[in-house]
Parts: C-alpha cells; structure tokens; sequence
C-alpha cells in the first residue's frame, strides 16, 4: 500500500510536507487520511531567514538516516507547504523509515 504523500520521480523520491514553524518541539505527523496527502512536520525554528527550511532538512536528515546533501526543497521555498526530494533512496525504502519499519 502506498505512503501518502510519497512519490517517485526521475531526481529520486519525492515527500510533500507541511511545515509548522515555531512548534513546542520538532516531530513528523502522518497524513490523517486521503484528503490531506502531506507529511507535518512541526519544527522549532521560525519561518524566518530560511531557519526553518534549514532546520526541516537537519530534521529529516535525521529521521530519514540521509546526508543533507540528499535531501533539496523543490517547491515551496517560501510556503509552509512544499515538496522535498530525497536523493538516493526509493519510495519503499523512504516509506519503511517513515512508519517506523527500518530495514
């Protein structure tokens, strides 16, 4: 079954996301059903200065066991919502880490 908010494409996986800047502490929320497709990940940092765009690859670098030159935003630069692609690994692999099922 496939992840929402989780895609293939020729530049490797693609994880759409919504930030939440200046959150109590960092942490990644599951899309809760089909009508939102988007990961949320609440981050500390503000929206500000790209400190958050900074801080939302420094936290999926660690979640997701990549090296931040892996990880690039591809669109959304300057909203909360915004596509992230992940060099290097698969969907299947990124989905394993994201529901906790390493490999």
């Amino acid at each position: 079954m496939p992840v929402l908010g989780l895609s293939e494409s020729s530049e490797g996986c693609i994880l759409t996301v919504k930030v939440v800047p200046r959150a109590a502490n960092n942490a990644l929320v599951a899309p809760k059903d089909e009508t939102d497709e988007a990961w949320q990940v609440r981050l500390t940092a503000p929206a500000v200065d790209g400190k958050a765009n900074s801080a939302l690859i420094d936290f999926l670098s660690k979640c997701l066991k990549l090296r931040r030159r892996q990880i690039r935003i591809k669109l959304g630069e300057k909203s909360r919502r915004k596509a992230v692609i992940l060099e290097g690994v698969s969907a299947a692999e990124v989905q394993s880490l994201l529901l906790g099922n390493p490999s």
